[in-house]
């Protein structure tokens, strides 16, 4: 058990430092984050400043700060939603050793294939959760200097819905990461999930302003739950503070519009059962990873067995 242990602990920090060294790996595992700052900063922030200031009503303003601290916690509730599924879909080390052939050396190593593959699903979460957090505390300097309204509470609900997140994108992954079999296949998916993704869970463009059918067809992906937690704690301090200056129609008109309330088939969705839509989430992946995960280990072990026969 303790040679096991050891081997698994070996594996999970050789992954880590792995992944950081790969610059080719981190770079495409930044790409949809890179993307979002700069769809922000060239053509988002002043469509979004324009959606706010016009939906003021007559001889009613909101200062720079509000509406500079407005959007970037758009922005980085927005980054956050998208990167923790896809930097945990493009920065899972497995299959990369599959693909180079890596992990067959590994695989007769004294660890056990559960173990093994789960050394990776862990690296691939704490790597994933790291840079989130990193992207949590750029935030935190940028709405600092622009305009702070949050709690510590807000932030705490944040780092809970990353952790809560990756997990689900590290699971996703693991689970998928079995089938691939080249790099053109994980090249498509990883481009597909960092293109599709911030459509579908409402990062790129608000889901309110989507058509119907489609606002209730993302009601049944996870990750628009999460995303809408993510809005809720970064500007739930901003929307207050607007409540104090607005006419709370036109605050709430402002919190439909950017997606800090969702609505499921006109049934609003209350902030429990949006957690309780990523526990369940959560849980139904882990059983099915454990499910695969056990079942390869089982096909695997006569063989192993076989290999181990005294000839005598």
């Amino acid at each position: 058990m303790k040679e096991k242990l050891n081997a698994f602990r070996f594996m999970l920090e050789r992954n880590i430092r792995l992944y950081f060294k790969d610059r080719l790996t981190f770079f495409f595992s930044m790409m949809t984050p890179l993307i979002l700052i700069v769809l922000f900063l060239l053509f988002l922030r002043g469509v979004y400043e324009d959606s706010i200031v016009g939906s003021l009503p007559e001889g009613f303003e909101i200062s720079r700060s509000m509406l500079n601290s407005f959007t970037g916690s758009w922005l980085f509730s927005s980054i956050l939603s998208t990167s923790c599924i896809t930097i945990a879909f493009c920065s899972n080390m497995r299959i990369d050793d599959r693909l180079k052939k890596t992990l067959r050396g590994f695989e007769i190593a004294p660890i056990g294939k559960f173990a093994l593959n789960l050394s990776y699903t862990v690296a691939n979460f704490l790597t994933t959760v790291l840079i989130c957090l990193i992207v949590l505390v750029i935030s935190l300097i940028y709405l600092a200097i622009v305009g702070w309204y949050l709690t510590f509470a807000d932030i705490l609900l944040v780092v809970l819905n990353i952790l809560l997140t990756v997990s689900m994108g590290s699971l996703i992954i693991s689970i998928v990461g079995v089938f691939i079999r080249s790099q053109g296949a994980m090249s498509g998916i990883c481009t597909l999930v960092s293109s599709m993704y911030g459509f579908l869970c409402g990062a790129y463009m608000p889901i309110s302003s989507m058509g119907k059918g489609i606002q209730n067809f993302v009601g049944f992906i996870p990750g628009t739950y999460s995303t809408v937690i993510f809005r809720q704690a970064y500007m739930h301090g901003i929307l207050d503070e607007m409540g104090d200056q607005l006419p709370a129609q036109a605050v709430e008109a402002i919190r439909k519009g950017f997606d800090c309330e969702y609505y499921f088939f006109d049934h609003k969705v209350a902030p429990w059962v949006m957690f309780v839509v990523v526990l369940a989430t959560i849980a139904v992946l882990l059983a099915v990873y454990i499910a695969i995960n056990t079942r390869i280990a089982r096909r695997n072990r006569p063989a192993t067995s076989a290999t181990n026969v005294d000839p005598a």
